[in-house]
């Protein structure tokens, strides 16, 4: 069931003995949505798939070898099988290692060679021929795999480059953090990237364990740089401001002075939609701020899922030229063996074939996860099956559970 929660001041307090549908007292729920047997077995066909794929290539230009040798030993003098020993270099280059590559080419020279011998046919002129374009592709083929390493290696050490700065922007936080459990996925819609313009930041402090999630305008190095400016200036903030719009204020002071260096679209249209928690130490509630961003979920322990919905609906942060207003909190039950996952809408925009949206809410209400990182995994998961792996928007997500025993 799926509830669109009002603030606290407006609830009476949770109970799950007394809700319709409730579970007894000590009766364990089934986790829900941990195993997807008809997804494992699509993962393990595809797997299946590359793997023979892959072996087929690599047997590959020996294949083309003895094929051809076979085939100038029964053919007729006048007709050769040149083009098949020129392709298995070729083949080889972009697979083989630097040795494998020239053992290919190699064997490729000899095949024609012994099988022109044993033609006794050596100096005719279109022998010659083809044992020189043997030769000569085979030299290319070289130069290809050289060419090949040396892109694969610079690949390698743009994407550790790209893992470093996604772990110095967007590290992980630690599963325990001021008796909370917490889990965070950060999921690139381009195939090989690593950070964009969402961000997630956990940050424990005197006033309670703070969170953000947020989505940056835009995509490239400007949001990174907007990324790393928005969690530098909260976890600052985190750490010294008492109320959770106090460090929205800070937010959206910082980016006002980030916009004042940029120029162009993003010195005018440059925002960053954000929702803000705090969780007490002890406590058994929440405190949201939300700019402009997709609402929080709050998955109870009985399967219930509670929308937290703003009351009052703020712009992003990085829009304060358009209006002044206070930012406020609204404050919501967080019970024991609740859930609080947030989101960016990556996660709520992805589509399917038929231009359908994923609803969050809807697809969790009823099932229940053993962990925060079970949750993000599920989820994750049934985004890129709702889009067919064909997802156009970053997702970033945070999820923190209050244990049901501290």
């Amino acid at each position: 069931m799926v509830q669109q929660a009002g603030p606290l001041w407006l609830e009476e307090s949770y109970d799950d003995h007394d809700q319709p549908g409730g579970r007894p007292s000590g009766e364990p729920v089934p986790a829900a949505g941990a195993g997807d047997a008809p997804s494992s077995r699509r993962a393990e066909r595809e797997n299946r798939r590359f793997f023979c794929a892959r072996a087929f290539l690599s047997a590959l230009p020996a294949l083309l070898i003895a094929v051809g040798t076979g085939y100038d030993f029964l053919a007729p003098s006048d007709v050769t099988a040149g083009p098949l020993f020129t392709a298995a270099p070729l083949v080889a280059a972009p697979l083989y290692t630097l040795r494998g590559t020239v053992l290919t080419g190699v064997a490729a020279v000899l095949a024609v060679l012994a099988v022109h011998l044993r033609s006794g046919l050596p100096g005719r002129p279109d022998v010659v021929t083809e044992m020189g374009t043997v030769v000569t592709v085979a030299v290319l083929a070289v130069l290809i795999n050289l060419l090949v390493r040396r892109k694969n290696e610079r690949l390698a050490s743009a994407r550790g480059i790209a893992e470093a700065v996604q772990r110095a922007v967007l590290p992980e936080p630690a599963p325990r953090t001021g008796g909370l459990d917490v889990a965070a996925r950060y999921e690139a819609a381009q195939a090989g990237a690593f950070i964009g313009g969402d961000l997630y930041a956990v940050q424990d402090s005197p006033h309670g364990v703070r969170l953000v999630v947020g989505d940056v305008r835009g995509k490239g190095m400007g949001a990174v740089a907007a990324v790393a400016v928005v969690i530098g200036a909260f976890r600052e903030a985190a750490e010294q401001e008492s109320t959770p719009e106090a460090v929205a204020q800070r937010l959206e002071r910082a980016l006002s002075r980030e916009g004042t260096r940029r120029d162009g679209l993003d010195a005018c249209e440059g925002f960053t939609t954000a929702v803000l928690a705090e969780i007490p130490h002890g406590g058994g509630v929440v405190r949201i701020v939300n700019r402009g961003h997709p609402a929080p979920l709050l998955l109870l322990p009985d399967g219930t899922v509670r929308v937290l919905e703003a009351r009052e609906p703020a712009l992003p942060l990085g829009m304060g030229d358009l209006g002044v207003w206070p930012d406020r909190s609204e404050e919501w039950e967080f019970p024991p063996g609740a859930t609080l996952l947030l989101y960016t809408d990556g996660v709520s925009e992805a589509r399917d074939a038929h231009g359908e949206f994923y609803d969050p809410a809807a697809r969790l209400a009823g099932r229940v996860f053993p962990g925060p990182g079970a949750l993000l995994a599920a989820v994750t998961e049934e985004v890129a099956r709702h889009t067919g792996c064909r997802a156009t928007d970053d997702m970033a997500l945070l999820a923190v559970r209050r244990p049901e025993r501290p």
